[in-house]
């Protein structure tokens, strides 16, 4: 068995694990992310970068690079219930450098990151080196058990980030209890053309049962289907025709374009969870992002809050790393600042879940509820919206930029009442969604 020495071992080189490790190089901490799988090519990935995200690049000195990329940038996002059309979210106000979603494929963002990272000494990727259990010195974490293509791996570690997703090997060896909120619903992904004079900005539609969201990747539409949860089956024996039918119905001017879908192996099943850890740590173990709290993928949110952890536990055990000394009280502190925003986002994806069961009950059109519509004409409330989904509740800054200052009193303030004022606006939609 091939045995390694590191301070930070990261387990999962997601969005979580890929910004941890690039801020800990960066800081000069010794750490070796691991990721299973020989490269970062995975579709129907979450894809967007939220302006939260954006405003970290920003404070990397990233931003200008990265934007460089090929992407689209999202500055709206608008509904349609039944035959009423809304602008749900504008993005063009909100307080942050990028004013915008960015939207571009998962895997050049972790090849980016990847890349910069790979310029600090510090730093080591181990493609194709799959974490199997976690090493234990009594109740301490002290390190990972590991498969590579030569062999066992044995990574000694002052700290194990469990950054590996929804299905988590850290979580699991460790034996973190996990709270399960449900989902009645499923997505179900897929590719259609584009064209000139197809809508620019994302679309959602709610009609007929379901719920069709469209997202413009310049010359195809990454296309969701949301159905109730376990319905795939079914669906698949009332055959492809039936399910073309369904979006041509939804979306009219896609009517000829539903025949590229030729097979069932070109849609792809999400199957949707929420839940999240009682305790995300143990002795010499974190766990962050989707090994923490699995989000749906209602507004498109779960990489942002997975990077917003790696930034807040970069800022807080950075220095401890380096002297070798994290406590489980550090690791505690991490814990502390991101549960308050991963249970805000938690409790606004439940219940937005419950709009879609809603939706569901009726297979006919669908007609918008007055409350919707007298909603939509409040002044500013898509910028709510917007600041909701794009920024989030408690956005992160890194250490020692000039955004990553603590705020003054009255900004804390201030903060508390706009916070505030966001959760009325998303409760008074939920419950005019709902009927």
């Amino acid at each position: 068995m091939q045995s390694l020495q590191t301070t930070c071992c990261i387990v999962g080189g997601g969005p979580a694990g890929m910004m941890l490790g690039y801020l800990l190089a960066r800081a000069g901490v010794e750490v070796t992310v691991l990721e299973k799988h020989a490269d970062f090519f995975r579709d129907f990935r979450g894809d967007s970068v939220h302006p939260s995200t954006l405003q970290v690049m920003y404070e990397l000195g990233l931003l200008q690079d990265f934007l460089a990329l090929p992407h689209q940038e999202l500055t709206s996002a608008n509904g349609q219930v039944g035959d009423f059309a809304f602008r749900a979210a504008d993005f063009t106000h909100l307080p942050t450098r990028c004013k915008f979603v960015a939207l571009m494929p998962q895997w050049d963002f972790l090849d980016f990151l990847s890349d910069r990272a790979k310029r600090f000494p510090s730093f080591q990727l181990r493609m194709q080196c799959e974490a199997l259990n976690l090493l234990r010195d009594g109740e301490t974490i002290v390190g990972v058990e590991a498969r590579s293509p030569e062999g066992p791996v044995c990574i000694q570690a002052d700290l194990v980030v469990g950054c590996d997703g929804r299905h988590a090997t850290t979580r699991r060896a460790a034996g973190l209890e996990v709270q399960d909120f449900g989902a009645p619903i499923d997505v179900l992904w897929f590719r259609i053309s584009r064209r000139a004079g197809d809508p620019e900005q994302f679309a959602g539609n709610f009609n007929y049962g379901r719920a069709l969201i469209l997202i413009n990747r310049s010359d195809y539409f990454q296309s969701g289907m949301i159905v109730p949860k376990g319905s795939f089956d079914r669906m698949k024996r009332d055959g492809l025709d039936a399910f073309r039918e369904e979006i041509r119905r939804m979306a009219p001017y896609l009517h000829e374009r539903v025949n590229e879908l030729e097979s069932w192996d070109q849609i792809k099943l999400l199957t949707v969870q929420i839940n999240r850890l009682r305790r995300w740590h143990l002795p010499g173990l974190l766990c962050i992002g989707d090994a923490a709290h699995a989000m749906s993928p209602a507004g498109g949110v779960g990489i942002n809050l997975a990077i917003q952890d790696a930034v807040a536990a970069a800022n807080l055990l950075t220095e401890a790393l380096r002297q070798r000394r994290v406590t489980e009280a550090l690791l505690g502190q991490v814990q502390e600042r991101r549960e308050f925003p991963t249970r805000v986002t938690q409790w606004v994806q439940v219940n937005a879940h419950k709009v879609f069961a809603r939706v569901f009950e009726t297979s006919g059109p669908l007609k918008a509820p007055w409350q919707l519509k007298a909603l939509s004409q409040i002044p500013g409330l898509n910028r709510v919206t917007a600041y909701l989904v794009g920024v989030g509740v408690r956005p992160e800054h890194v250490a020692g930029t000039a955004r990553g200052v603590p705020r003054r009193k009255s900004s804390l303030k201030k903060a508390a009442v706009h916070t505030g004022a966001l959760l009325g606006a998303a409760v008074a939609t939920l419950r005019a969604l709902r009927g």
